[in-house]
């Protein structure tokens, strides 16, 4: 999984390779040297070692070969019949000590033949060199090398193998180099070597010039050589020459075939991998387990799953399955795909699973959101024995943060320490994301400032902890210190960065991380052009989230869906409806977040026929089961007036979380059925929910509307008491408007006085809002005051003092405030009223002259006028808040923006039978609801107004606010 083909073709060389070098190193003729090791130069050789193997006995001790193999114990019974076969005896030796890397039994071999005084030929030479070199001891080759009186082209490739197989590339082409100077010929293996040397160093300038001395003493048809040179172009990245080199080749074996996959694989180019296994395939090669395993390593870069399980179908077919490597590439391929069962599956058939594969299993799970599987299996892991690497760990790091238990993630990082791991720079960033989402900053930052190699995935990690940190814009500061330290940011730093700005609504940050976008040429990119829209579009700038939009050169449905839920978060739900039908027109589809967030846009327009249509398209795609999309049919249903809808939907869900049960409480609320809300919460509590804060918002709002004053102060008192919910200032905010409502002004004074958290302007606008209906002038005043210092600029609360000291015929007083608002700039928002006739939205404000059917309108209110009032119904000319005479004021409600659109709903012969629906920006007016209340009754006819706070059902002359409005 994890290995490359040059290291596995070191491990695994073909077997025409390995019969070539051997008969190099033991085929030669014997030369006798002229050089005897004395014991004078063994001190040096020996000490040279002593840093390899410390428990080593010396060379001159004695050594209890009793407990050595039965291979070395026999160097002292075999008695050579003379010095010829002796040394082709110590030859076969150490290079058994250089197969099963003896370290300790192969160098008393060499200090036996320094004691007895044999003279090596050049193949002991070798093989003393080649033990030296497998064993890792290059020191001690070296030496021995330098001490070889003539060195051929067998001795020069032994040393130069040694330095490739510690990942040497560099010393190794030293080596080639000195071995030219001194004019020795390269064979077929040396340049084979030296290849895999510049691979490892990626020295593609000095491969083109082992390349071309390849071609000059031609060799190039030779496979050991071919492979190696495809390996050295893959490695470089230059897979046109790789292809070259391999087209060239005479006989294509399988070798050649897997050295060009792999390096297909190592660029991450899946689709050339299985290109090329389906040509070997037409070749009717057999595959390897290793050819197998590169073509898996390709498929899982390409996420290709179905061809995935086609070659796993394979492994089984040639046995390949039963091979640990196989099957280990097998899950890992799994895991990339995302399918975490299989890959568990066949990792449960894995006999002895490496530290890859466990990794792998640990990492899909974490991935796949299967946390507590992940950590099960770590802890099996660790039961078996199996130490775990940088990378086991930074996956389970992921997990523990994921999980959110800080215990945990606490030793995971003493795991990490125990196995010195802890400086490893993967581990380190893996540690730093986990404590920052774990909320544990001091421990991240204690991490960070000990790193000494950071890079730009470490700054990233140390900005994760303040993507949602709505108190601090730390994020920016990071982002600022990132470019003084000179680091680039990538595409993960400006998403990372523009989340920080979102959660702060921080815009002037963005617009400067913006202009380092544009900078660094991420502006098109779609992940931060995604991450842009939806900065701006939470600081309410969709100029620029339009702006932005339009510049992608890609727009997925992610892109769309920010784009629809900005528009629905400010309140522009026809241009929300607009952007998902054009999404659809480019051929995207949506998806559930797609469909609930166009749904909010719905709502927040009361458009019943668009959220109808979103309705079925939720059916027809499947989605409308899912717990987003239903909570938003619900809300939507219960936004236009539809509380019935909203209910069926409800109880016909199985699955129902607290969300769910707050929009349905909520929607009750605003509907005035306060029972049904409380009713709602009780079966909430028997299904076992806990309540949030959204919650108790709907409960005391419920309990505000219905005037249910003491059980409101109730469930306020136990959100703390019960449920260790801190009020917040919309729970305030709530109480002060249900006590207003009541008229209990003076346990206003005192709440307002003993809350804990600082009065804002919304705690203001509830106590202005109880004093008009109350007429409580002086403490209006207060509340206006304090609102005119805290936000200057909202028109509502200039209209509602002035409405104040109309309603006590206080004109002067009334006068002077719409001059201040008048002053000040502030405009006040123009009443308006809209409904549905005929699929059509027909909009009205107050004293509206414009709709081409308004003298039919007149005419109809006439009527209606006529029959309320013989019905009782008086007009109260206090709510005509205009100093004018009496009966002028009378006649200005009767052009009120409620009333004409009513009376279009009611000359409309489609509607003749049904509800009617009237929605309106502002306060319902007093005199109106009145109007509409007698209306109800006359005429027999439901009307459901909906106002800026709540929806009126006024029935059989009856509204179900009860008054409390």
């Amino acid at each position: 999984m994890g290995c490359d083909f040059g290291f596995t073709q070191m491990r695994n060389p073909p077997q025409t390779a390995i019969r070539g070098v051997l008969s190099t190193l033991y085929g030669v003729p014997a030369r006798c040297s002229t050089f005897c090791l004395s014991k004078n130069h063994l001190p040096k050789l020996v000490g040279s070692c002593s840093s390899i193997s410390t428990s080593a006995a010396r060379i001159g001790e004695r050594v209890d070969w009793r407990r050595k193999p039965e291979k070395i114990q026999s160097l002292y019974e075999v008695k050579a019949s003379n010095g010829e076969n002796r040394i082709k005896w110590y030859s076969e030796k150490l290079r058994d000590c250089a197969t099963g890397m003896c370290f300790r039994e192969g160098r008393a071999i060499h200090g036996c033949i320094v004691r007895r005084g044999t003279e090596p030929d050049v193949h002991l030479w070798v093989s003393l060199i080649n033990f030296y070199a497998k064993c890792r001891a290059l020191e001690c080759s070296c030496r021995v090398f330098k001490q070889m009186p003539v060195k051929d082209v067998v001795s020069w490739t032994a040393l130069i193998s040694g330095y490739v197989a510690r990942g040497n590339g560099i010393k190794s082409v030293e080596l080639f180099c000195e071995m030219r100077r001194d004019d020795v010929r390269p064979n077929e293996f040396t340049l084979a070597t030296v290849l895999k040397g510049c691979s490892l160093s990626l020295d593609l300038d000095f491969g083109k010039q082992v390349h071309a001395e390849v071609v000059k003493v031609g060799l190039l048809s030779d496979a050991y050589i071919g492979s190696s040179l495809i390996d050295l172009y893959s490695k470089c990245g230059e897979l046109e020459y790789a292809d070259d080199v391999f087209c060239m080749m005479p006989e294509k074996n399988d070798f050649l075939w897997s050295a060009l996959l792999n390096g297909y694989a190592q660029v991450g180019n899946g689709e050339a991998v299985l290109r090329l296994f389906l040509k070997m395939d037409e070749a009717e090669l057999r595959f390897s387990n290793f050819t197998l395993s590169i073509v898996l390593k390709g498929i899982a870069s390409l996420g290709a799953l179905r061809a995935g399980q086609a070659i796993h179908s394979v492994a089984i077919k040639v046995g390949g399955e039963l091979d640990d490597f196989v099957t280990c590439s097998l899950v890992n391929m799994y895991s990339k795909c995302g399918v975490a069962d299989d890959a568990l599956k066949v990792f449960r058939k894995i006999n002895n699973p490496d530290i890859v594969a466990w990794s792998s299993i640990i990492s899909v799970l974490d991935h796949q959101g299967l946390k507590e599987e992940a950590a099960k299996l770590f802890q099996q892991m660790r039961e078996s024995g199996m130490r775990p690497n940088q990378f086991t760990l930074s996956s389970i790091a992921s997990a523990a943060a994921n999980i959110g238990d800080l215990r945990y993630g606490r030793s995971i990082h003493g795991c990490a320490y125990k196995f010195g791991l802890e400086s490893d720079d993967l581990l380190s960033n893996a540690l730093i994301s986990m404590y920052m989402k774990l909320g544990s900053v001091s421990h991240g930052y204690c991490i960070f400032d000990r790193m000494t190699n950071r890079d730009v995935i470490t700054w990233n990690a140390l900005l994760s902890g303040f993507h949602d940190d709505e108190t601090s814009d730390e994020g920016s500061k990071i982002f600022r210190q990132m470019l003084v330290d000179g680091f680039r940011p990538n595409m993960y730093t400006y998403i990372s960065t523009l989340r920080s700005c979102s959660s702060l609504s921080n815009v002037e940050a963005g617009r400067q991380i913006h202009a380092h976008i544009i900078k660094d040429k991420f502006d098109r990119d779609g992940y931060v052009g995604t991450a842009l829209i939806d900065m701006y579009a939470k600081c309410g700038r969709m100029q620029d989230v339009e702006a932005v939009f339009n510049t992608l050169n890609e727009r997925d449905v992610f892109t769309w869906t920010v784009m629809i839920s900005g528009f629905s978060q400010t309140n522009q739900g026809e241009k929300a409806a607009r952007c998902f039908n054009e999404m659809r027109r480019e051929g995207v589809v949506p998806n559930e977040f797609t469909v609930a967030s166009c749904l909010r846009g719905c709502s927040g327009i009361a458009s019943l026929e668009s959220g109808r249509q979103l309705h079925s398209l939720a059916v027809k795609a499947g989605l409308s089961s899912d717990i987003f999309v239903s909570s938003a049919l619900v809300d939507m249903y219960g936004k236009c007036g539809y509380i019935n809808d909203a209910e069926i939907l409800f109880d016909g869900m199985e699955l129902r979380d607290t969300v769910m049960w707050n929009t349905m409480i909520c929607g009750y609320a605003q509907h005035g059925e306060g029972d049904k809300a409380l009713e709602a919460f009780n079966r909430m509590m028997n299904d076992r929910l806990l309540p949030d804060e959204i919650t108790f918002l709907g409960i005391l709002c419920a309990c505000s509307h219905m005037g249910l004053v003491e059980q409101g102060k109730k469930y306020f008192h136990s959100m703390r008491e019960s449920y260790g919910i801190s009020p917040s200032i919309e729970h305030y905010a709530c109480l002060i408007d249900m006590l207003g409502r009541a008229g209990k002004f003076s346990e206003v004074d005192r709440l307002i006085e003993d809350m804990e958290l600082t009065p804002n302007a919304l705690i203001w606008e509830n106590v202005l809002g109880a004093c008009r209906i109350h007429g409580n002038v002086e403490l209006g005043e207060k509340a206006a005051e304090k609102l005119f210092e805290m936000d200057p600029e909202t028109d509502s609360n200039y209209v509602l003092l002035a409405n104040l000291y109309a309603a006590k015929d206080r004109w002067d007083d009334a006068s002077r405030v719409r001059a201040s608002m008048s002053s000040k700039g502030v405009k006040k928002e123009p009443g308006c009223s809209w409904v549905d006739v005929d699929a059509q939205v027909h909009v009205f404000l107050s004293q509206d002259a414009s709709h081409p059917r308004l003298s039919d309108i007149h005419q109809k209110l006439e009527e209606l006028g006529d029959a309320v009032t013989e019905a009782g119904y008086a007009p109260d000319a206090k709510h005509a808040l205009h100093n004018v005479s009496g009966k002028e004021r009378v006649d200005n409600l009767l052009h009120h923006s409620e009333r004409l659109a009513l009376g279009l709903a009611l000359i409309n012969k489609g509607s003749a039978a049904g509800k009617i629906r009237i929605f309106k920006n502002l306060r319902i007016c007093g005199d109106c609801h009145e109007f509409i209340k007698f209306v109800s009754g006359t005429m027999d006819r439901e009307i459901i107004v909906r106002d800026r706070n709540r929806f009126h059902h006024f029935h059989h002359g009856v509204c179900s606010c009860k008054g409390y409005w």
